[in-house]
């Protein structure tokens, strides 16, 4: 992620008028010390840059710029510079602490007509009013506001939910499943077992996904049933660059494939694909700290209706009591449906997602952050259950450090 080109990188405009907070609101969001901070008017004169791994978001460009409010003939052309930082962003900040008029209706205007996505922030709410005697007001066509103190920290996750709600939808649509991990000729062997929940004459979604993106790369794709893998390995001249299993197949396939083989799940590749994938191992760790009695909440994309020994309501429960050694306490939710109250889990574990969107993933990462609650993915929770955690994750280097330290 850090290695992200900038031009593949999501562009967040932060505008307001002079001393309104935008710097440090930048330090609150990205929980770093990326702008100069100071009590006097103007001190962002130019548009900076600032290339950041917005969590849970992902790789992200903030464009920290200077007031709209400047006054004089260089203030001028600092606006003017301003605007003009508009024909970049993919997303705004219109942020403001007291003051509600032209300037901040103007640069609204700009944005609208460009069709870019904004959100008003009021800063400085632990001041109180008058920066909370806004709040509920149409300030510009029944635009809702978000309330923060980026000195205090309130309302900042607040706000990184808002991100997502209002990052457009190419942000979501434009990420490799696999690309990234392959080159034109490799060879990718797909072990793709056919269960009873499989439908009938074709392949699941993210199986489908898969191929079809390793094609795009002009690499070979090979599709092979689990009991056919060893031989199929036998016959090929030269080892594949990536084996790629179903989670339920991925004992006799650890088994079968080389260890100097990269090998992973589809729904690890969904985790990062749809989610994000640090998050959901960090909630894979917590794993060695459940304790029996502890309620799981299962979330399942999907309404299908279970059959024989569905992977989420009998095998993951089954695997994960065994781990654990004792019962534990599992609910489900299916569809678009997540609890409001989520503080008596322990752990959620999300299903592949091939069924809904990052956008909505990546919303309930942060509505599970909020609550404190570690969250997980399928693919790795078996594959964590199952003894076989680090080899899964063996094509992606940027998480060894990660397994080398996990959560306490």
């Amino acid at each position: 992620m850090q290695d992200t080109p900038q031009g593949m990188r999501m562009h967040i405009g932060i505008f307001g008028r002079r001393n309104v907070g935008k710097s440090t609101l930048l330090n609150a969001v990205t929980g770093q010390d990326v702008a100069i901070v100071s009590e006097i008017p103007g001190t962002t004169t130019d548009v900076v840059s600032k290339p950041i791994e917005l969590k849970p978001i992902g790789p992200v460009i903030f464009l920290d710029t200077a007031g709209l409010d400047d006054t004089g003939s260089l203030g001028n052309k600092r606006i003017e510079k301003t605007m003009a930082a508009m024909d970049r962003v993919d997303m705004a900040f219109v942020v403001l602490d007291t003051q509600w008029g032209q300037p901040e209706h103007k640069v609204i205007q700009q944005l609208k007509q460009r069709k870019i996505p904004f959100i008003v922030v009021i800063n400085k709410s632990d001041l109180g009013s008058p920066a909370s005697d806004l709040v509920g007001k149409s300030l510009e066509n029944n635009e809702t506001p978000v309330l923060v103190s980026a000195k205090t920290g309130t309302g900042i996750d607040i706000l990184r939910k808002a991100i997502v709600d209002h990052a457009p939808e190419s942000f979501f649509n434009d990420l490799p499943i696999v690309a990234d991990l392959i080159g034109p000729g490799d060879t990718v062997i797909m072990v793709v077992p056919v269960d009873l929940e499989a439908p009938k004459g074709r392949l699941i979604l993210p199986q489908v996904q898969v191929i079809r993106e390793v094609l795009d790369c002009d690499a070979k794709a090979l599709v092979v049933k689990e009991r056919e893998l060893l031989d199929l390995l036998d016959n090929l001249k030269h080892p594949p660059q990536l084996v790629i299993t179903d989670s339920q197949a991925i004992l006799k396939v650890n088994a079968d494939v080389p260890a100097s083989v990269p090998l992973t799940g589809f729904s690890v590749l969904f985790a990062r694909w749809k989610g994000d994938l640090e998050t959901f191992v960090k909630g894979t760790q917590t794993i060695d700290h459940l304790k029996p009695g502890d309620r799981i909440l299962i979330l399942e994309s999907c309404s299908h209706h279970p059959i024989g020994e569905d992977i989420g309501r009998v095998k993951i429960p089954r695997w994960l009591m065994q781990y654990v050694g004792g019962d534990l306490l599992f609910e489900h939710e299916a569809g678009h449906d997540f609890p409001a109250d989520l503080s008596s889990y322990r752990l959620i574990i999300h299903c592949g997602a091939c069924m809904t969107n990052r956008r909505e993933v990546l919303t309930r990462i942060l509505r599970a952050q909020e609550a404190g609650v570690p969250i997980a993915n399928y693919g790795l929770v078996i594959a964590k259950s199952l003894g076989v955690f680090e080899r899964i994750l063996s094509p992606f280097p940027g998480i060894q450090d990660l397994l080398d330290h996990p959560p306490a």
